[in-house]
């Protein structure tokens, strides 16, 4: 069955995309630990990071770690949060948030309800930091919009 990810990486869900490669897209959570939570989520549909390929699990990290930066600088967080899922979502994804707390690793901090307007401001805010980091080549275009389209049977060959 394919997941809810592979759907909007696709293109068939709106999201709002804070970065596209042919590996892997980011793109903010619609229930945020704090405002620009974002998941990191691989192409390849994958439910545990264990199966997923070591230079593309080494490449959703590389991601991982520029997002969490430019979250750094952007909200004055003392840390970025970051935690590998794939649970809730079969497809493994790795939240990456700005961070103050270890509270925030516990589900009663997720805020179930943050509204749109919110979203759309904390993803315009990051998309630009991230230009501002150099990494405009990845960045798409302000506002929800679809995914690079691959082909659906695309595989990479360090995927199992």
């Amino acid at each position: 069955m394919t997941s809810i990810f592979s759907r909007i990486i696709r293109g068939e869900l709106p999201a709002r995309f804070i970065w596209r490669d042919e590996v892997a897209v980011a793109f903010l959570t619609i229930e945020p630990r704090s405002p620009g939570h974002v998941l990191v989520v691989p192409r390849i549909e994958v439910d545990r990071w264990l199966d997923v390929g070591e230079q593309t699990m080494a490449h959703l990290m590389t991601i991982a770690h520029k997002i969490g930066e430019a979250q750094r600088e952007e909200w004055g967080s003392d840390r970025a949060g970051l935690m590998i899922e794939g649970y809730m979502v079969p497809h493994v994804h790795i939240h990456v948030w700005p961070s103050w707390s270890p509270y925030e690793f516990h589900p009663a901090g997720i805020d179930r309800a943050a509204r749109p307007a919110d979203l759309d401001e904390a993803a315009a805010r990051l998309r630009d930091r991230m230009r501002a980091h150099g990494h405009s080549e990845f960045v798409p275009e302000d506002g929800p919009s679809g995914a690079l389209r691959l082909g659906d049977n695309e595989r990479h060959d360090n995927a199992r």
